[in-house]
């Protein structure tokens, strides 16, 4: 699982290795208005929040960095990209099963219910994922190429051939 996830976290850094501050920064793509540098800094606010509340086993997944600088510099991006597949190595195999109280703001309130860390983290590999296709459409709109054709989709998604004309 692990290295599932890494993998797919060396998507976003090889992304960040081809485009320019600018394009990392530029919100300007309707209807969200977001950048690709907020989508990966939220991405790795996440997982942060995970790794902050193993020892504790109590995670709160409202409780993100949002370090605005993340958003507009490619360099700081990878910085925080190669610090969390660095935390994500770290873990304890053994660990996984461990149960984790996971607390969220879902809109009307404040819950919190118990994962395994194997869980949560399946949870965070899933959202970066997510948040990758969203990634991908801003990329198309800039006119940025993908940086592999697995970029944004889940690993279980059937590949559908397009026939360009």
């Amino acid at each position: 699982m692990i290295e599932a996830i890494e993998k797919n976290l060396q998507r976003g850094i090889c992304l960040l290795n081809t485009i320019s501050n600018e394009q990392y920064s530029d919100s300007s793509v309707a209807p969200y208005f977001s950048s690709i540098g907020c989508h990966m800094r939220h991405i790795l606010d996440v997982f942060s929040c995970v790794f902050e509340g193993i020892e504790t086993k109590s995670i709160y997944l409202n409780k993100r960095n949002r370090n605005e600088l993340l958003e507009l510099h490619t360099q700081l991006g990878i910085e925080y990209f190669n610090e969390t597949i660095q935390k994500l190595k770290e873990i304890n195999t053994s660990s996984l099963e461990n149960t984790m109280l996971v607390t969220d703001d879902l809109g009307l309130g404040v819950k919190s219910v118990n994962y395994t860390l194997a869980a949560i983290l399946m949870q965070a590999h899933s959202h970066a994922i997510h948040h990758f296709a969203s990634i991908g459409y801003i990329i198309y709109q800039l006119g940025i190429e993908l940086p592999d054709a697995d970029f944004g989709f889940n690993p279980t998604t059937p590949k559908v051939s397009i026939e360009r004309s």
